[in-house]
């Protein structure tokens, strides 16, 4: 049975610590994986420390030296002669000094090596020279990833969706509905909130539930939601998030190409887990129609895609799902079942696990 070792940045933690989707997504992703192989978690914070989750092990380095002084770039010789006890590499993020050191790493020691981007990413030798071939294959979380990294017709590039905790996130019969729109994830410009507190229909409650990463947007935010039901919470464990998800009326992800600002955001979602949270738990959700989101999202059916930077749409369709709670209950059930189907986190796990053994 081969050692696995994923390695990421940061690590999520619903307790206060780093709240993201690709965070999550690559905890999940390993804890899921220990299931079935001996898998460790390497990751970066104030100081070292071990924990598990379930068979999962979590190793964390502190001390580490963040290029650049960005803290989504760090790098630890520490952690780099740690990776020598793996099998299998699977780093998380692709452009970062400590993912390029670690695919280096596997190629001299006859190790196999992979990796995911999840949208980050900093200084790095990447930048001036292809690191492409230094990885066995490229595990993309989205057709759009592939897409945008131009690796349509290369054979090393493969398509492994996301995933989500059936269990803890999922639909509780006893829960009544809200009525509230919640939106999870970084309050950063292009997730586009904006919009969001914009098109909120009169009578209706936000509840923004994420940390704030840009001081001027969030003040400008603040200054947006003066007069409206809009509640800004910066932490919340998975209890609170679940809780907040099944009583919602709906799950909102509003990011847009260009910000308020007028600055483009090229890539501004690889996949969406937080729709996939709050569809696990029986919530419609809309989305704009922007990246990899229709791929999550069925218009209509699961909930809806709009376009971007319009919030009038937005609050059209919000204003829908409140006056039609039959029709929203059954997109609500739809949005459930497209989950089990496509995007259960086992079922990612395995797809990895067999594109590990068969790329040499």
């Amino acid at each position: 049975m081969p050692r696995i070792v994923h390695i990421v940045p940061a690590l999520f933690s619903a307790d206060g610590g780093v709240l993201g989707g690709a965070e999550r997504y690559a905890l999940e992703l390993a804890r899921h994986m220990a299931d079935a192989a001996p898998t460790t978690l390497v990751s970066f914070g104030d100081k070292d420390r071990e924990e598990t989750a379930g068979n999962l092990r979590i190793r964390i380095f502190g001390g580490a030296w963040h290029v650049r002084g960005l803290w989504a770039n760090p790098f630890s010789f520490r952690a780099l002669a740690f990776l020598r006890s793996a099998d299998v590499i699977h780093c998380h993020q692709r452009h970062i000094v400590m993912s390029s050191a670690a695919a280096a790493l596997a190629r001299l020691t006859g190790k196999r090596v992979f990796v995911s981007d999840l949208g980050g990413g900093g200084w790095d030798i990447s930048r001036y020279i292809s690191t492409t071939n230094w990885y066995h294959g490229h595990l993309h979380i989205s057709q759009y990833s592939r897409k945008i990294s131009k690796q349509e017709n290369d054979p090393r590039a493969h398509v492994i969706m996301g995933g989500v905790d059936t269990e803890k996130f999922s639909p509780d019969s006893g829960a009544a509905r809200s009525g509230d729109v919640v939106f999870v994830g970084r309050i950063l410009p292009h997730k586009g909130v904006n919009d969001l507190v914009n098109g909120l229909p009169e009578g209706m409650t936000l509840k923004v539930i994420g940390q704030p990463y840009d001081r001027r947007f969030y003040e400008d935010l603040k200054a947006m939601a003066a007069g409206k039901d809009v509640r800004f919470l910066h932490s919340a464990t998975d209890r609170e998030l679940a809780d907040a998800y099944r009583t919602a009326l709906c799950v909102v992800l509003p990011s847009v190409y260009r910000t308020l600002y007028g600055d483009r955001t090229e890539v501004p979602e690889l996949l969406g887990q937080t729709l996939l949270e709050g569809m696990a738990c029986g919530t419609p959700a809309i989305c704009t129609d922007v990246a990899s989101m229709p791929e999550i999202v069925v218009d209509s059916v699961t909930g809806f895609v709009v376009p971007p930077n319009d919030p009038p749409a937005l609050g059209a369709k919000l204003a829908w799902l409140r006056n039609r709670p039959a029709e929203a209950a059954e997109m609500g059930a739809a949005a459930r079942q497209r989950i089990l189907e496509l995007f259960r986190w086992p079922a990612v796990a395995e797809r990895c696990l067999r594109i590990y053994r068969e790329c040499k």
